[in-house]
């Protein structure tokens, strides 16, 4: 099948290049007319945070715009105090109400309400007006035409905005860096701009298509914003890679023989049969984050798995098209001067191979030991979201973060929205009982506006119906109010204060009253999340593992390969999230990635950075030891299969993996923090198992078990199937080919 495919996609290399244009260009204006829809925020089943949702959704729906975070917050900072500045701030606050069309605002509560007290600094420099958006609204980029009417106010006092819907987040164009990068990595390696060029342009193809099957996705599933970002830093990586492993076997083919079909035939079913088995498992890796079973992770999974198939597809179809096409017979145009051929294995591979495991015992030591120290700082590793605290100054939700956090208190930037279900209490006080709890609570700094509302109560309720809270306590038995903590949202302590709640100090208070109170809003939600997630991962990460000792024990028939690949993987994979939670966590060398405040890691980057890193880490695994594997069939000289081996392969792993190091390091420079995260430790990981894994462990452990490394129980050898990865050569003829692909995969 492979051979037909790729034999027909170079004879007709007209129709499928045009097909692929075609198809890029269909894609993009249909997800253009489409337009973006994200996820904004993801459900979390059996939750506190979702069932207090849930509850207002049924009975107060008004409300659940904010315990879904359809809210903003406007500050407002003047030295001389904001009281002489409430006529322009009531000016400006009804002419954002006027245009409420425009912006689909519900509500916009005043500082300068009675009803909203609390929303002034003790010190009066500093007020907030929280915004509330309609519950239906998308809200990201609703804040635009609110911020653009304080140009006017922004004159005379200091005007800020928190929230989502005021936050300006850019897609970066930092890719285009790794793309650069990648080119010079490939005129290096290739000798030739044409030859350069072909694997850069099948992955701009395949970009283009993908991040528009994306924003199409977004219309039927759930797909958060940054989808697209995470897809392309794949994409780019995965593409470049899959074409270079191509484009380097029909090169060398090409020495052996002048036929240029017969040497791209060589090229895609042995290369391409890898680039095959390769993408798929970074896909199935990918998708396996579904069983997690959150809305937010699964468009993640699905998202970036549709972008790494199409390059799995372009690579097979796309790029033997090119092959046969004009810009394959001219491959070496546009050399570099005083290009010199590079040999199929370089003299420097081979005394580095047999310098290794001349070395083997201390090489390995030294490997693991060098891994083990990188991973040390994971043991401290804490996963949460972070808050807008940790943008940049240039942000104006940053400097909104700061001036609220000055003037009231750094937990006034993620109260804990909490439902008070008073609907089956049997206790009349209640609800003063579970207030003056939890104000009580150590880590508590406010509770509001219950405080108000139960002024107005022992008053004699003569205007509780100007409450929401009241009346919504008379007709529906549920009151929503907003509990401040002490620290910031992202703040261990907080998390804490939230568990403690809910375990011990809640619990204590509603026993007996029938009444009930969920945490929820976007600081409980996040603990929950987090929660989930560190309950879920360990059970994916085991999957994974066990899927791919499963697939390299079927190709390489071994089962001390398969059990070493899944080792190194998690040594390296763990030195990459040690480097990662020193730097995001610890804040070591955080200036330098332009890195703000010191913060947890985010809940789904582990799971993220674990299924990518195994599916790219497979690429190298495959190319490596199939090369040594089939010296080892040939000459059953265990020593002399890694040296040859490793030779082999070594310069285009070694060009492979700094392509993918510029590609995901290039995500550093995004202001995104999420996003530096994703591009540090991908890069960081690639690097590690590039060159500590497969150039030092891989060949002395090799070495050091000698032929027991295909050592594999009869009994296990013959209910396994057999996969083959590496086919025939180019001058074996189209027959042999043919019966090569026929035993693809066979039982043995």
């Amino acid at each position: 099948m492979l051979y037909a495919i790729s034999r027909y996609c170079f004879r007709r290399y007209r129709l499928v290049i045009s097909a692929w244009i075609l198809i890029l260009i269909g894609i993009s204006v249909l997800s253009m007319a489409a337009g973006p829809k994200w996820l904004e925020q993801g459900t979390l089943e059996n939750t506190d945070s979702t069932r207090a949702l849930q509850l207002l959704e049924k009975k107060l729906p008004e409300q659940a715009a904010r315990a879904s975070e359809k809210t903003g917050r406007i500050i407002f900072q003047s030295d001389d105090g904001i009281a002489s500045h409430q006529e322009e701030i009531d000016a400006y606050l009804d002419e954002v109400i006027k245009k409420n069309k425009k912006t689909k605002i519900q509500a916009i509560e005043s500082p300068f309400d009675p009803q909203h007290v609390g929303q002034i600094s003790k010190d009066g420099t500093v007020a907030f007006a929280t915004v509330t958006f309609e519950s239906d609204a998308e809200i990201e980029g609703l804040g635009k035409p609110t911020v653009d009417a304080a140009k006017e106010l922004r004159d005379d006092i200091n005007v800020e905005f928190s929230g989502f819907a005021f936050a300006n987040f850019e897609f970066p164009a930092s890719e285009l860096f790794g793309i650069l990068a990648a080119l010079v990595i490939l005129l290096i390696a290739f000798g030739s701009l044409v030859a350069a060029g072909l694997p850069i342009f099948s992955a701009l193809v395949g970009i283009g298509i993908g991040g528009g099957l994306i924003t199409l996705w977004g219309h039927v599933i759930g797909v958060p914003n940054f989808t697209t970002n995470v897809a392309q830093m794949i994409s780019i990586g995965v593409g470049i890679d899959y074409a270079l492993f191509i484009v380097t076997r029909y090169r060398e083919a090409l020495k052996r023989t002048p036929d240029r079909e017969a040497a791209a035939m060589e090229a895609m079913t042995t290369a391409g049969a890898a680039v095959l088995f390769a993408g798929m498992t970074v896909v199935i890796s990918l998708l396996g984050m579904l069983v997690i079973n959150i809305d937010f992770i699964s468009g993640l999974a699905i998202g970036t798995s549709t972008a790494v198939a199409v390059m799995v597809l372009a690579s097979l179809t796309f790029v033997p098209a090119l092959l046969g096409s004009p810009i394959g017979r001219n491959l070496d145009k546009f050399s570099l001067p005083h290009r010199k051929t590079v040999p199929d294995k370089p003299a420097v591979w081979v005394r580095w191979s047999e310098f290794i495991q001349r070395r083997a015992w201390f090489a390995a030591a030294l490997g693991v030991t060098i891994l083990l120290v990188l991973s040390i700082p994971l043991l401290s590793l804490r996963v949460g979201v972070t808050d807008e605290g940790n943008g940049k100054d240039k942000q104006t939700t940053k400097r909104a973060y700061d001036t609220l956090a000055k003037g009231f208190g750094p937990g006034f930037n993620g109260p804990i929205f909490t439902v008070v279900d008073l609907s089956q209490a049997t206790d009349p006080a209640s609800l003063q009982k579970i207030v003056a709890g939890i104000e009580d609570a150590p880590g508590v700094v406010q509770v509001v506006p219950s405080s108000a509302f139960l002024k107005k109560q022992s008053a004699g309720g003569s205007d509780q119906s100007q409450s929401s809270s009241g009346n919504s306590q008379e007709q529906n038995g549920i009151v929503p109010i907003q509990v401040f903590p002490s620290t910031s949202p992202q703040d261990e302590k907080t998390t804490e204060l939230i568990h403690t709640l809910r375990e011990d100090t809640i619990p204590d208070i509603v026993d007996g009253t029938g009444a009930k109170v969920y945490l929820s809003g976007l600081t409980a939600g996040n603990v929950d999340f987090a929660d989930v997630m560190a309950e879920k991962v360990p059970y994916f990460i085991g999957a994974v593992l066990l899927l791919s000792f499963l697939l390299l024990m079927s190709v390489f028939r071994s089962l001390l390969v398969a059990l070493k690949a899944v080792i190194m993987n998690m040594l390296s994979i763990g030195a990459a999230y040690g480097v990662v939670v020193a730097i995001f966590q610890w804040g070591w060398m955080r200036e330098l990635f332009g890195i703000g405040a010191p913060g947890p890691i985010e809940p789904w980057a582990p799971m993220m950075l674990f299924a990518i890193v195994f599916g790219l880490s497979m690429d190298y695994e495959v190319f490596l030891l199939s090369k040594i594997k089939e010296e080892y069939d040939d000459t059953k000289d265990n020593a002399a299969a890694v040296t040859h081996g490793l030779a082999a392969t070594a310069r285009v792993i070694t060009a492979a993996a700094l392509i993918m190091v510029c590609v995901f390091g290039s995500f550093v420079l995004a202001d995104d923090r999420a996003l530096k995260l994703m591009g540090l430790g991908l890069s960081v990981a690639v690097f590690l198992d590039a060159t500590i894994v497969r150039m030092l462990l891989v060949p002395a452990t090799m070495e050091l078990l000698g032929d027991k490394n295909w050592w594999i129980p009869k009994w296990l050898d013959k209910i396994i199937p057999q996969i083959h990865v590496e086919r025939v050569r180019a001058d074996g003829g189209e027959e042999s080919l043919v019966d090569a692909i026929a035993e693809g995969v066979s039982d043995k």
